[in-house]
């Protein structure tokens, strides 16, 4: 991926993580030039449904050759594909890019929000699993430029730091303007909730300034937060706000899930499952003929087989049409529109795309001794909310 989008081609979305080890040998021997900012630009914005602001994220690429990019998540349960997938060809991006990517493992922040009942230890099993997982599906962790950080340990080690700026942030903003942030921890105003997750939000609003980030880069169901640290800035008087690049956030595979749920088996593609689970759950997912809008398994194909594999095969029955290649998701969606392309030949080349994906992943937790052993305890684990 890193020497791939060294030439950047006009369409950033199809981006393929595995090119990277093909591009890689030949690399070597022919160095690519470096990119534009222009360039860089275009593989930054592609990464993100939303920017704010594209304009400053311009002049930060003019002015930082090394922008560091922030992404964090709770320790929760199994990883659904979104988070697997996706994230890897997102981190990647922002590498090839010049980014440094610090990947915040919020385990206190899982524990403020009851995940895993709130027990630490099952918190770090969890975390120590979604790492293998990343290893597997290729996510590049070469050169350093992906850091992992435990949040109980970096706060830890730098309370001095950290606590006085979450006070700060806390008796700047009233309480129904935190309240308005508690989607980020999957919650909604009208829960119950506990006081550790009304101090949830100010935590991660000050983790953007404690890890020192020029671009948050998380899902658009964490935007409240990062505008929040946006308004801080102006609060504080300080000039270089954090650059918001939210993505994309994948829906569930049945008709009316906003988004995957780890406690729904149903409602999406795991990132250990195997072939034949891979397969029931694409044919049984929600998928209504020549209807693209809030359609699941045309999302799956948009945001995580094209930007793989800049490509979408379709193998049918000649009497069917015969296979087709597409090479973008336009056609892809004019053929499905019109009735040329049938769910029924649809839903088995994803899946069987999908599992391509995802076999890496499969050899590694079999093969990997500490990997296997940490799915095993993950897998025995009850998911709270």
């Amino acid at each position: 991926m890193e020497n791939e989008a060294s030439d950047p081609t006009p369409n950033m979305q199809s981006l393929s993580v595995n090119d990277s080890e093909n591009h890689d040998s030949a690399s070597s021997s022919n160095p690519a030039p470096p990119m534009t900012v222009e360039e860089r630009f275009r593989i930054l914005r592609s990464v993100g449904e939303e920017c704010i602001q594209e304009d400053e994220l311009m002049n930060l690429l003019r002015n930082k050759p090394e922008p560091i990019c922030y992404d964090g998540f709770e320790p929760s349960g199994r990883m659904h594909i979104a988070q697997g997938v996706v994230k890897a060809i997102n981190v990647n991006k922002l590498t090839s890019a010049g980014c440094r990517v610090k990947i915040w493992i919020a385990d206190w922040f899982a524990q403020l929000n009851n995940k895993m009942g709130g027990d630490l230890k099952k918190i770090e099993t969890v975390g120590r699993y979604l790492i293998e997982i990343w290893k597997g599906v290729g996510m590049n962790l070469e050169g350093g430029k992906v850091e992992f950080l435990w949040s109980s340990k970096e706060i830890n080690a730098r309370s001095h730091e950290y606590w006085p700026l979450v006070m700060d942030i806390a008796r700047r903003n009233k309480l129904p303007r935190i309240m308005r942030c508690v989607q980020i921890m999957g919650r909604s105003e009208q829960d119950e909730l506990t006081a550790a997750q009304i101090l949830y939000p100010c935590m991660q609003c000050a983790d953007i300034f404690f890890l020192k980030a020029d671009i948050c880069q998380l899902g658009m169901d964490q935007r409240k937060v990062n505008v929040l640290a946006r308004e801080y800035c102006d609060d504080v008087k300080r000039k270089n706000k954090p650059i918001i690049l939210s993505h994309h956030m994948l829906p569930g595979l049945q008709q009316g899930q906003e988004k995957m749920s780890k406690s729904d088996p149903s409602s999406s593609v795991f990132m250990e499952d195997d072939e034949a689970e891979v397969n029931v759950k694409i044919k049984k997912a929600y998928c209504p003929p020549q209807v693209v809008e809030g359609n699941p398994c045309l999302e799956y194909v948009k945001y995580i087989i094209f930007p793989w594999f800049n490509e979408f095969v379709i193998e049918r029955k000649a009497e069917n049409g015969g296979d087709k290649i597409y090479k973008s998701f336009e056609e892809l969606t004019a053929d499905y529109e019109s009735g040329a392309l049938h769910p029924g030949d649809l839903k088995p080349s994803l899946a069987k795309a999908l599992n391509k994906i995802l076999q890496p992943v499969r050899d590694h937790f079999t093969n990997d001794s500490n990997a296997r052993d940490l799915l095993k305890r993950v897998k025995g684990y009850r998911v709270t909310r």
